[in-house]
C-alpha cells in the first residue's frame, strides 16, 4: 500500500527539474498538491542534477527567506544542471548578481540601485506610467479588436519602463528584449537561438552591449540608473566591470520579465473569471488587492535555491549542512493553510500574504515598480473595456526559473 504513495510523491518531485511542467498548469499544480499534503520537504534526486530538498509549504518558505543567515544564496541560487553548475564555477564568477550574493556583500551592492525603486522615488514616475499605459491601451485599440497580449503590450510596456531608468535608449529595446528571452526562456524551444547557441552566448552579447554602456556613463554621467551603477563604489572602491555589467543585467532582464509575466497572467485570469472582472469594474477600489492577487496568481519566479550553512531541522527532517533546497513559489503561493479558497482567483482577497516577491533580506527589489506598472495598466485598461475573451489558447513558457505566458491571444471591445 505505501508503493503508489512513494511513486506519486517522488514522481512530483522529480517533475520540478522539468522546464515542461511550467508550461502545463494543471499538472504542476497537481503535482505540488502532492508535495504540499504528503511530504511538504521531499528529497529530489534526477540524473543529471545535484540532488536537492523540495520545500513547498508556505510557513517551511517563510521560515528559509526569514534566516538568511542559516540559508545562503550561494554557492547554487537557481536551479540548474551539474553541468550548468560546473559552467559557472570555471567562468569564475564572472556573472555574480544580487541573486548569487550573501552578506556582507549582498546588502552594500543592493544599496547601489535600491533608492531607485523605493516607493518614494518611484512616485515621480505615476503620470509617466500612465501615460504609458494609455498608449499601450491605444495601441489595442488601434489593432482593430484583436492582438496577442503578451508580445503586444506585456513585454513591451515593463521593459520600456525599466530601460529607461536606465536611460538606455529606445532604439534598443528589441534588442535587449530578444536578449531577455533567450536569458529567461532558454529552456524553451521558442526563445533559443538554434544552431548550438547557449545561454552563454546570450550572455556574451548582453556582456558586449553592456560594456558600451558603462564606457558612455563612465565619460558622460547622465543622472540615469546607468550612471549610477557606473560610477558606484562598493566596500570604498568602484565596481569592477564583471560587477557592473551583472548588475545591469539583472535591472534590465528580472526587472520587467516577471512584471510582464504578472500583467499577462492577471489579464487571463480575468477572463478566465468574468465576475471578477465584474467585480473590478464596478469597484474600482479593488484594484490594489486585484494586482497583489494577480502576481500571486501567476507567482513569476518558480523557485530559487538555498544552501544550508550548518545541521538543522524543518518538519522535523534533518537538513545537513551544504545540502541544497529549492522553493517554490507556486506552491507556497497557493498553500490552502494560508490562502481561503487557494485555486479562486480573488480581486478582494485581504489579506493577501503571498511570497512572490520573496522575503527579508533578498525580498525583490523592483517589487514597488511592478505594483506601480500593474496598477497603472490596469487602471487604463479596465474601464475601457466593454468585452474580452480569448481567441487561441494561451501558451506559458518552458522555464524552472522565471516564466509566464509567452502568448495571449485576445479579441475585445474598447471605449475610447
Amino acid at each position: 500500500m505505501t508503493q503508489p504513495f512513494a511513486t506519486a510523491v517522488d514522481a512530483a518531485g522529480r517533475a520540478l527539474v522539468d522546464p515542461n511542467l511550467y508550461s502545463n498548469e494543471r499538472r504542476l499544480h497537481s503535482g505540488l498538491a502532492v508535495l504540499r499534503s504528503r511530504a511538504p520537504v521531499h528529497w529530489v534526486e534526477v540524473d543529471g542534477y545535484r540532488p536537492f530538498w523540495a520545500v513547498t509549504r508556505h510557513s517551511d518558505v517563510l521560515h528559509i527567506e526569514r534566516n538568511h543567515d542559516l540559508f545562503h544564496n550561494a554557492p547554487r541560487p537557481i536551479l540548474r544542471t551539474a553541468a550548468q553548475d560546473l559552467l559557472e564555477q570555471a567562468d569564475g564568477g564572472a556573472f555574480r548578481t544580487l541573486v548569487h550574493m550573501d552578506d556582507p556583500d549582498h546588502s552594500v551592492f543592493r544599496a547601489v540601485g535600491a533608492a531607485w525603486f523605493r516607493s518614494r522615488s518611484l512616485q515621480e514616475l505615476r503620470p509617466r506610467l500612465a501615460e504609458l499605459a494609455k498608449r499601450y491601451v491605444d495601441g489595442m485599440a488601434d489593432a482593430e479588436g484583436g492582438c496577442d497580449f503578451v508580445t503586444d503590450v506585456a513585454v513591451r510596456y515593463p521593459l520600456y519602463v525599466i530601460l529607461a531608468l536606465l536611460g538606455l535608449p529606445e532604439a534598443d529595446f528589441g534588442w535587449v528584449l530578444k536578449l531577455t528571452k533567450e536569458l529567461f526562456g532558454g529552456e524553451d524551444p521558442e526563445f533559443q537561438r538554434g544552431s548550438g547557441a547557449s545561454v552563454h552566448t546570450t550572455f556574451v552579447d548582453l556582456w558586449r552591449y553592456f560594456s558600451d554602456v558603462i564606457a558612455d556613463r563612465r565619460a558622460n554621467p547622465s543622472g540615469d540608473l546607468a550612471s549610477e551603477i557606473a560610477h558606484a563604489k562598493v566596500h570604498g572602491r568602484p565596481l569592477t566591470r564583471s560587477e557592473m555589467i551583472s548588475y545591469y543585467i539583472l535591472v534590465a532582464t528580472a526587472g520587467h520579465e516577471t512584471t510582464s509575466s504578472s500583467m499577462a497572467g492577471g489579464l487571463n485570469a480575468l477572463i478566465e473569471y468574468p465576475d471578477q472582472l465584474a467585480r473590478l469594474q464596478d469597484d474600482r477600489q479593488l484594484l490594489t488587492p486585484a494586482v497583489e492577487e494577480m502576481i500571486r496568481w501567476v507567482s513569476p519566479v518558480k523557485s530559487f535555491m538555498r544552501t544550508a550553512t550548518k545541521d538543522c531541522q524543518i518538519r522535523g527532517i534533518k537538513i545537513r549542512a551544504g545540502e541544497a533546497l529549492l522553493l517554490s513559489y507556486p506552491s507556497a503561493n497557493r498553500d490552502e493553510d494560508v490562502f481561503e479558497s487557494a485555486f479562486r482567483f480573488d480581486v478582494g482577497r485581504t489579506p493577501n500574504r503571498h511570497l512572490a516577491f520573496g522575503f527579508g533580506a533578498h525580498y525583490c527589489m523592483g517589487a514597488s515598480l511592478a505594483r506601480l506598472e500593474l496598477g497603472a495598466l490596469f487602471a487604463e485598461l479596465i474601464p475601457r473595456l466593454k468585452s474580452i475573451e480569448r481567441s487561441g489558447e494561451p501558451e506559458c513558457t518552458s522555464s524552472t526559473f522565471v516564466g509566464g505566458l509567452k502568448h495571449l491571444p485576445i479579441r475585445y471591445v474598447l471605449r475610447a
